[in-house]
């Protein structure tokens, strides 16, 4: 399957904060976005050149508690903990070839890809690898498994045009998209497999995961963490 990146991710206690921390850093803040009611979540988007956006995501205080556990992890204990830092750059997402059909691709794989899920956010369809207990993604392989935002979460959009043809284009362009991680060679294995070798440079590294994109703005490369 070939992926290229669609989007980062940027966790936030708030829409508020996330976009501020964006902006403090890019010199740009997130504007444009909307509601994900079954995951109880809503969002603030920043378009880049190359056909990549920036999305800050947070848990919607007006919305109900969804069904489901929501995605990103933004549930988990460990999430909540990391959050009351601030907002960060959590994640990342893989975009799939149309032609490929990630739902029958997942089934395939079903102990190698998290469950495909369909979504909807206005005239948006799109669909995305979501565990049931809405974790990042991992890789699992002979008995290890490794995620920890690291891993990308994948999508396959169902309409055109998707965010990335729509949001106006900040003066932003991805350079280097890096993590750090304890079992790199795992997820390396991992990111082989997808097809997506060569869209993040993995380190090993001891300690807390991290993930960090390098963008080029007017103003220089920034680091994005």
């Amino acid at each position: 399957m070939a992926l290229a990146i669609d989007h980062l991710v940027v966790a936030a206690p708030d829409l508020e904060s996330g976009a501020a921390h964006v902006a403090r850093t890019l010199g740009v803040a997130p504007a444009a976005g909307g509601a994900h009611p079954r995951m109880g979540t809503h969002n603030r988007l920043l378009g880049m050149a190359g056909g990549i956006y920036l999305e800050v995501i947070a848990i919607d205080p007006d919305a109900p508690p969804p069904q489901r556990p929501r995605w990103f992890g933004l549930d988990s204990a460990a999430m909540r903990a990391r959050l009351r830092e601030g907002p960060f750059l959590a994640h990342w997402v893989a975009r799939a070839d149309a032609q490929a059909g990630l739902s029958e691709w997942q089934a395939r794989h079903p102990d190698r890809l998290a469950p495909v899920i369909p979504m909807t956010r206005g005239e948006l369809r799109w669909r995305l690898t979501v565990p049931d207990d809405g974790s990042l993604p991992a890789w699992a392989q002979d008995g290890r498994a490794a995620g920890d935002g690291v891993f990308p979460t994948l999508i396959q959009w169902d309409v055109r045009p998707t965010p990335a043809d729509t949001l106006p284009r900040a003066p932003l362009s991805l350079r280097r998209l890096r993590a750090g991680h304890p079992d790199a060679a795992l997820l390396r294995a991992g990111l082989d497999w997808l097809g997506g070798a060569g869209l993040i440079e993995l380190e090993t590294a001891d300690g807390p995961p991290w993930l960090a994109a390098q963008i080029e703005t007017p103003g220089g490369v920034k680091t994005l963490r």
